[in-house]
Parts: structure tokens; sequence; C-alpha cells
């Protein structure tokens, strides 16, 4: 779909709906189609984001389950570390973000002595 389209949710509903099939295959159209408008430079992220949405929604129980862990994604790529809400603050006021945190929790590995 052209961005000079509006966008027609009854026709996607009713496809959905009526032919789940022919739905999924439009469906990967239009996004293929919405990511080879973008510039090519994001591309590649905007391909590894589907492809990323695309697990969740294999990976749910139900599409209710998919939209609450896609929601989970975006709000942590805005309010979570190195994200755009530390971006544009960094933007604003020429501070930049601190450095990722690396933590993990060690856990000891006991060794038998051979006797």
């Amino acid at each position: 779909m052209d961005a000079g389209q509006d966008f027609d949710f009854d026709h996607w509903r009713q496809l959905a709906a009526n032919d789940p099939q022919a739905f999924e295959k439009e469906r990967v159209i239009a996004i293929d189609r919405a990511i080879r408008q973008a510039p090519e430079r994001q591309q590649e992220r905007l391909r590894r984001l589907q492809w990323k949405l695309d697990q969740i929604r294999l990976t749910s129980r139900t599409p209710l389950a998919a939209a609450l862990r896609m929601h989970q994604l975006l709000c942590q790529s805005v309010w979570g570390e190195r994200g755009l809400a530390e971006h544009l603050h960094w933007l604003q006021t020429g501070i930049p973000p601190a450095p990722p945190r690396h933590t993990a929790r060690v856990i000891p590995i006991k060794r038998q002595l051979a006797e």
C-alpha cells in the first residue's frame, strides 16, 4: 500500500474472516512493499524487526498474547535502556546516554578433583 492510499480496514477485516490464507498472503506483500519503500539503509533493520514480530505471533498462544508481547517490545524500545526517550533527551540536552549496564549472575562451577 502506497503512502497516498487509504487503509481499507473493512477489506482487511473481511479478508481475515473469510479467507485467512489470502489475508496472510496480502499481509506479507503489504509489509514487504512498505519495507521496500523505506530508505535502503533502514530496510535490513526493518526486515529484522518484522522477523521478530512474526516470531512473536508464531510463538504466542493467542493474538491478544502476541499483541501484549509486541507492546512490551515497543515500550522497551522507547523507554528502555538506550531507547528512544534517552536519545531524545541526548538531542535536547547534549548529555549522552549512560553506557549500557552489563550485569550477570555468576554461577560457580564445582569441580571434582581426580583422586
